[in-house]
């Protein structure tokens, strides 16, 4: 499955003729559209010089997480750590920011820019402990053709 959506990824990626919002907005409704077990795909990205995260493109329900603090949930925890977070079960865990009483999991992997961390994809998953090392290799793959592009 993740194979077969790669040159998808590449084909959005290198499409100049789109403005980069358009091309991650087209990255989350494939991912959604063609994952089961991703129910919510969206993109976050460190908010200028403040210690925060602002939403950018995303596919599924609309959120009023669009500002989330370094720190808080598990979004704010990779923006410090720097490190994929896989939660099998969000109920499981205390810094847990809730979108929707559907989720059951989520993945967040950061997205680096020349070393720097400039901000993640962000997973909701409605079905339990559906994320494996595949989708950790495949997610960042996608996170390294978009820095292409930032």
């Amino acid at each position: 499955m993740f194979t077969s959506l790669q040159p998808k990824i590449l084909s959005i990626v290198s499409d100049k003729s789109k403005s980069v919002d358009t091309r991650l907005g087209e990255i989350c409704e494939l991912l959604k559209n063609n994952i089961p077990h991703y129910d919510w795909v969206g993109f976050y990205f460190k908010n200028g010089d403040k210690p925060e995260l602002k939403l950018g493109p995303y596919a599924g329900a609309p959120t009023d997480h669009t500002i989330i603090p370094f720190g808080k949930g598990i979004c704010g925890q990779v923006a410090v750590s720097n490190q994929n977070f896989v939660v099998p079960d969000v109920a499981a865990q205390d810094n847990y920011i809730a979108c929707s009483i559907t989720v059951k999991a989520e993945i967040v992997v950061p997205l680096f820019v020349n070393g720097e961390n400039v901000g993640q994809i962000d997973i909701d998953s409605n079905t339990p402990d559906p994320f494996t090392e595949e989708d950790e290799r495949f997610l960042e793959f996608i996170n390294q053709e978009v820095a292409k592009i930032l």
